[in-house]
């Protein structure tokens, strides 16, 4: 599958083990808040 996108094993398997910045956490737990109080 690597090969089919370009990239490295090693580069693959860095992205899926990274963890997400402060930004996207605090984008999603917003995204969240939003959605709970469209419900409501």
């Amino acid at each position: 599958m690597c090969q089919v996108f370009g990239v490295s094993r090693s580069g693959y398997y860095n992205w899926v083990q990274h963890e997400p910045s402060d930004r996207k956490q605090s984008d999603e737990r917003l995204k969240l808040e939003i959605k709970v109080a469209h419900i409501r």
